[in-house]
């Protein structure tokens, strides 16, 4: 019995991919996700700025798979500790969750995506809410560790609930172009 094939950009970029195209897309991503960074709008009644991450972090996620995007956010993170220039500006560790829920983000955006979720706009949307979930969860616990409880969601969470909609919007609109240009090489 054949099997459906997958969903993921990196499964058809290149017909006969290496480890050296693996690579290069993870490379590429984690510093796609570096250069979203710096889009940053701080807000000066919470630590955690508006960024352009979540946008990369779902992408990726959707074009990647789970394996080469849980990848590319660990490499983003490893470029980030190397002193790369890759992390948005933050007040200190109180966003470090949020890293880590780009890591476990893109896995489960990928996980969805190597099932053939990220075929249609619906499961496209219903994938990344998950994404999204998952950098809320990490980022919220993180960061319950440096403000009042009371204060956690609404320093960490209700400020970034439409900006983050509109970023999952651009990033399923866009998602299709990914595919469009995997099938042209």
């Amino acid at each position: 019995m054949r099997t459906a094939p997958s969903a993921t950009l990196a499964r058809h970029w290149i017909p006969d991919r290496s480890l050296l195209s693996d690579a290069g897309l993870v490379i590429a991503f984690s510093l796609f996700t570096g250069l979203m960074a710096h889009i940053s709008i701080p807000l000066p009644f919470t630590p955690v700025p508006i960024t352009g991450q979540t946008f990369a972090v779902l992408l990726t996620g959707a074009l990647l798979g789970a394996r080469l995007g849980t990848a590319s956010m660990l490499a983003y993170i490893a470029e980030g500790v190397a002193g790369l220039p890759v992390f948005a500006p933050a007040r200190g560790p109180t966003t470090y969750g949020y890293l880590a829920g780009f890591v476990v983000a893109a896995f489960v955006v990928g996980w969805f995506a190597d099932r053939g979720w990220t075929k249609d706009l619906p499961h496209t949307v219903v994938a990344m809410v998950a994404g999204e979930i998952a950098i809320y969860v990490f980022g919220l616990l993180w960061l319950a560790r440096f403000v009042p409880a009371s204060s956690v969601l609404a320093l960490g969470l209700f400020p970034f609930l439409i900006g983050d909609a509109i970023k999952l919007a651009v990033a399923a609109a866009v998602l299709p172009a990914g595919w469009r240009l995997s099938r042209s090489r």
